[in-house]
């Protein structure tokens, strides 16, 4: 009988099936790797995280007409500065009074954009210690300006500003750079919807006072009266003389 030794042959053909199956794992992950890649280094889009968030279609137009939208990507892209934004979501605007975006000027939108974005990344926790008043891209913090206040209750965060509060409803996307939350009410700054301060009331001491209409002490401009009496004020003492006198004459002692 002839035996035939193929233990050579069977570990040739394994290793064949090894190298066949090997290259095509090599092949299947070359061509899912660009679907399954992270995100490149850079900005991500605010406008893109909104959209997939869903209803901020008022607060996306806005951020589109007056390019804050832009200018968040912009920085975002090119550096490290972090940054925090507070959406609205598109019931918020409906419940702002009819015409309140429309009354605004071009420059007054802008200003209530920015209000909505803070030049610093902070996360929920921050929160708890952050310093008040927050400020803005909007600009100045003073009272009267645009101050932005956070208070916070255990996980809840509420936002002031003078005008109206609103809360952080649920974080919308977060990372180490960029973290969006969606709020409750459109934030409303005091140097845009602030009530004027009222015009105080005329003092009291600015009216006209009667004695203005006194006649001055000294003056030779003695008026005489119905009684026939002609008084001579002299010194802050008033004389009263009878007008029937041939001549008057008067000595102070």
């Amino acid at each position: 009988m002839i035996q035939v030794n193929l233990l050579p042959r069977m570990d040739h053909f394994a290793f064949s099936m090894l190298l066949l199956v090997l290259l095509f794992y090599c092949t299947k992950t070359l061509a899912q790797s660009p679907a399954q890649a992270p995100a490149p280094a850079g900005p991500t889009n605010i406008t893109k995280i909104l959209e997939k968030a869903g209803q901020f279609t008022s607060f996306i137009r806005l951020l589109s007409i007056t390019e804050v939208g832009d200018q968040i990507n912009t920085q975002l892209n090119n550096s490290n500065q972090g940054l925090t934004v507070f959406a609205p979501a598109d019931n918020a605007f409906s419940s702002l009074k009819s015409g309140t975006l429309n009354s605004l000027s071009d420059q007054q939108k802008v200003a209530l954009v920015q209000f909505h974005v803070l030049p610093t990344f902070l996360s929920m926790s921050q929160f708890q210690t952050a310093s008040n008043p927050l400020r803005t891209q909007a600009g100045n913090s003073d009272n009267g300006q645009f101050p932005l206040n956070v208070t916070t209750s255990g996980n809840q965060v509420n936002v002031s500003t003078g005008v109206d509060d609103a809360t952080v409803a649920n974080t919308i996307y977060t990372d180490n750079q960029l973290a969006v939350y969606q709020v409750d009410k459109v934030l409303l700054p005091l140097s845009i919807f602030g009530s004027p301060a009222p015009v105080p009331a005329p003092s009291a001491l600015a009216k006209k006072s009667p004695a203005a209409d006194a006649p001055v002490s000294g003056s030779d401009d003695v008026p005489a009266d119905d009684s026939g009496t002609i008084g001579l004020a002299m010194h802050g003492m008033l004389m009263v003389i009878p007008l029937g006198v041939g001549v008057l004459s008067a000595r102070w002692l």
